[in-house]
């Protein structure tokens, strides 16, 4: 394990930085860190470049690892197993984010009113200026209407890579994800598991000329939608079931009605087929909502163990700062 420089008396504070062919600007997003916050340790996780990506990172002063399971999740997932720190920032390594807000994603967490930061681009329409990619917004606003339509909880930037975390928060955060859905993933388990959550407006630009991004806009978009219908399976399984099973209930009614009318009136069923369809998509529908239920029961017994967990891990960390 890795264990960052002390900020003084705040604690320490590891910037994790994944990085994947990003030559042409991990040099100046390295120093632009140490400038702002020269206590705190710099790691560049070098997922397979091509380029000379992690020779750049080390010879400005990072803390060079490699990961070589390609995707951004995995990346961050052995970032946070490796690297032990009281404050992680979680940023790109394409220079689109600003240093300089750093210490205003940190301050929540330090002041222990947030368990994680979100470095929101969209409030003050900074990505909307700079980004001219088509679709990316689109794409953003589409996954935030999701997550409030499914959760409740509004969040003005849920695909930004710019994000603070507090170390119970890390360590207690199951990644699955291996690639760009990793910040989705995130911001979910947040909300599902009420954790306290801060969006902290920074001044958003988009790559220099020479960069490119790595983020396919339709196929990893799909992606991204997959993931939030497997953890809605995964976290509301009754509201999920409980939806498919009206549906098919109503189906098999309007399918049903029919059949009973003429019923009532000759005391025959001469489509005997839609009767037995109709029956089949109620008892299916009566069938998902009992699935829904004994899944509930399930989940809500993992985050009975989880908020166990979580404890545990406060009392671990308040015996360590006591040492």
């Amino acid at each position: 394990m890795s264990t960052g420089h002390r900020t003084e008396e705040n604690g320490t504070v590891a910037i994790l930085i994944p990085c994947y062919n990003e030559a042409i600007t991990i040099g100046k997003v390295v120093d632009d860190f140490k400038r702002e916050l020269p206590d705190a340790d710099i790691y560049v996780y070098d997922n397979n470049s091509s380029d000379d990506t992690a020779q750049i990172a080390q010879d400005h002063g990072a803390i060079v690892r490699y990961e070589k399971r390609q995707g951004k999740g995995n990346v961050v997932r052995q970032m946070i197993r490796d690297i032990d720190a009281d404050y992680y920032l979680m940023v790109d390594g394409d220079d689109t984010y600003p240093a300089e807000a750093g210490i205003d994603l940190l301050k929540p967490l330090i002041d222990d009113s947030a368990d994680m930061t979100i470095g929101d681009r969209l409030s003050n329409g900074s990505y909307g200026d700079e980004n001219d990619r088509a679709f990316h917004g689109f794409g953003n606003n589409l996954v935030r209407w999701l997550i409030k339509l499914i959760y409740g909880f509004e969040f003005n930037d849920v695909m930004t890579g710019y994000r603070g975390f507090n170390q119970v928060f890390a360590k207690t955060l199951p990644i699955l994800s291996a690639g760009f859905q990793i910040e989705t993933e995130i911001s979910i388990h947040a909300v599902d598991k009420r954790w306290r959550i801060t969006d902290v407006p920074i001044d958003y630009r988009d790559r220099p000329e020479g960069s490119e991004s790595k983020l396919s806009t339709f196929s990893d978009g799909f992606k991204v939608l997959q993931t939030i219908g497997s953890l809605f399976k995964d976290y509301r399984p009754l509201a999920l079931f409980s939806w498919v099973g009206l549906i098919l209930i109503v189906i098999g009614l309007i399918t049903g009605i029919p059949v009973i009318a003429e019923y009532a009136q000759i005391g025959l069923v001469p489509r005997l087929p839609s009767a037995i369809l109709a029956a089949a998509f109620v008892g299916v529908g009566l069938a998902s909502f009992a699935c829904g239920l004994i899944l509930d029961t399930s989940v809500k017994n993992n985050r009975k163990d989880y908020e166990i967990e979580v404890i545990r891990a406060y009392e671990q960390l308040r015996k360590t700062h006591q040492k």
